[in-house]
């Protein structure tokens, strides 16, 4: 199996590109503070599902990514809620879907964490 299959990588690839498009709707100054920052934390969220998963023969090291990943999509909420906060990001659509599948996407990761957790030898190659 590949990282490819999991519903948990999917969504996060589809989330990160659509905050990274997002981005370009935001004001200028924008650019070089959230914007970037909220690119970054949300392409790590999916880089460290592929990280853990190649490393899904260690449990501790498929463990340690995991939490990286659900730490990086709770910092993408942050920075969403602060770019909606201030204003930055104007239009409460786009806010409100990014926000739920963020949420979502937190609560599919968890879940995965916790099933890794009790049943690692199923993730085993």
């Amino acid at each position: 199996m590949s990282y490819k299959k999991l519903e948990i990588w999917q969504l996060a690839r589809e989330l990160s590109i659509e905050i990274h498009k997002m981005t370009f709707i935001l004001p200028k100054f924008e650019q070089f503070e959230e914007a970037q920052q909220i690119r970054r934390s949300s392409k790590t969220v999916r880089s460290n599902i592929v990280e853990g998963y190649g490393r899904r023969r260690y449990k501790a090291d498929f463990i340690k990514f995991l939490i990286y990943s659900l730490s990086s999509n709770d910092e993408t909420i942050d920075h969403l809620e602060t770019l909606f906060e201030t204003e930055s990001l104007k239009d409460e659509a786009i806010y409100n879907t990014l926000h739920l599948k963020l949420e979502l996407l937190g609560k599919k990761l968890n879940n995965f964490l916790q099933a890794v957790e009790k049943n690692h030898n199923e993730f085993q190659p």
